[in-house]
């Protein structure tokens, strides 16, 4: 029963993680000819195009990503329960536990793109490849307030740091 819930948490954490990045994705205002947000769209688009008939878009919000991630969110959330034999959670405790699922997801994910966002900039300074597209387009809106109060010093850039460092209290918090 064990190998069946953490098979049924992966694939939904995936899930999850993949329309939560197309969402945020469409937030930061991406480039979708990249091929990275190509292959993501491709992805996502059996479960978004069906949902978008049913759910048009209310101005930039896209109704039905957020529907999606809501629903993988839930899910995520209410599988031990079912296969622990427990039945579903009690409304109120669901909903918080999916609100936690979302945010927490949200945060690891914005942790791990400004990780990789650190690395590739060391790594391959003044290059560009489609993962640099979408990892600078996807952490600068969240690490342009902290440019503006830690400037660079000698040449580096402090910023990720302080901005993982914040994201880290706010995963405590959450937890």
């Amino acid at each position: 029963m064990d190998a069946l819930i953490y098979l049924l948490n992966t694939l939904l954490n995936l899930c999850l993680l993949a329309v939560l990045l197309r969402l945020l994705l469409q937030w930061s205002r991406a480039d979708f000819r990249n091929p990275l947000a190509r292959s993501l769209v491709r992805i996502t688009n059996p479960i978004i195009v069906p949902l978008r008939r049913l759910l048009p878009a209310i101005g930039r919000l896209d109704t039905a990503s957020c529907v999606a991630v809501i629903v993988f969110a839930a899910l995520l959330v209410s599988v031990p329960y079912l296969l622990g034999g427990f039945g579903v959670p009690p409304a109120l405790a669901w909903l918080e536990l999916t609100a936690r699922q979302i945010v927490r997801t949200t945060l690891w994910t914005y942790f791990g793109a400004i990780i990789l966002f650190t690395l590739l900039s060391y790594v391959a300074p003044g290059t560009y490849s489609p993962a640099q597209g979408l990892l600078v387009s996807l952490c600068e809106p969240v690490l342009r307030p902290f440019r503006r109060v830690i400037p660079p010093l000698g040449g580096l850039d402090f910023s990720p740091m302080w901005a993982c460092i914040l994201i880290q209290m706010l995963l405590i918090l959450v937890r």
